[in-house]
Formats: structure tokens, C-alpha cells, sequence
């Protein structure tokens, strides 16, 4: 028995970039209250999560403009925090100059490349409808 397809308008990619938003804004609110610098990069996660509520708001009525609105951001996302993915090598060899940006960045990239997956296959499940 096969399940049937849904466009992104009665799926849960709302709700999941709305979910996957929240995550990162905890991300960064945990980055910043656990860095001893007290640096405001440390809400980049929260901006990046805060866009994608948004979106997430947005595309429950306008999939369209919403969804790939949130899957820009999560795009942008996650190139921005490429750099960080590649101080793992420092990180676990204890030569980080920055140990908690290196943990924050690769959740969030990890966060958003498995949200980028999930929001094209529901793309790619919908045309295929």
C-alpha cells in the first residue's frame, strides 16, 4: 500500500521549520550564557532559528514563499558555519581557540543540513504529485 503525497501546504515542513527554529534559538541563548566572553555571535543560531519561525509561521498559509524563504536560510546557514565544522580537528585535538563556537556551529550545521534534506524531499514528494 503506498501513502499518499502531500504538498508542502498539508505537511508538517511548517511545523518542523518552526521546531527545528526554536532548537536553534536554544542553541544560541545556551551558547552565550555558556561563553565566557559573553559574545553577541553567539546568537547567530538564534537569528538563524528566529528567521525560520518565521518562515515557519509564513509558510502554514503560503508554502511556497515560506518553505523556500526557510530553506535560504537554513542554506546560508549552513555555509556560514562551514568554518566552525572545520575546527572539529582542533577541537578534539584540544587546540581550539574557541571550543563552544566549534560545539554551537556544528549543531547548527548538523541541525539545519538535516532540515535542508527533509524540506527538498518534501519538495521533490509534492512535484513528483
Amino acid at each position: 500500500m503506498s501513502t499518499p503525497v502531500t504538498s508542502p501546504s498539508t505537511s508538517s515542513v511548517p511545523r518542523t521549520t518552526v521546531v527545528v527554529g526554536a532548537i536553534l534559538v536554544v542553541v544560541g541563548v545556551l551558547g552565550y550564557l555558556l561563553s565566557d566572553s559573553r559574545s553577541l555571535t553567539a546568537f547567530i543560531p538564534s537569528v538563524l532559528g528566529a528567521l525560520l519561525v518565521v518562515c515557519g509561521v509564513v509558510g502554514a498559509r503560503r508554502p511556497k514563499i515560506g518553505i523556500h524563504a526557510a530553506l535560504v536560510v537554513a542554506l546560508v546557514g549552513v555555509l556560514g558555519t562551514v568554518p566552525n565544522v572545520l575546527g572539529l580537528g582542533d577541537l578534539v585535538s584540544g587546540d581550539s581557540e574557541r571550543p563552544l563556537a566549534v560545539v554551537s556551529g556544528t549543531v547548527t550545521f548538523v541541525v539545519l543540513v538535516v532540515y535542508l534534506v527533509v524540506g527538498i524531499r518534501s519538495f521533490v514528494a509534492a512535484r513528483r504529485g
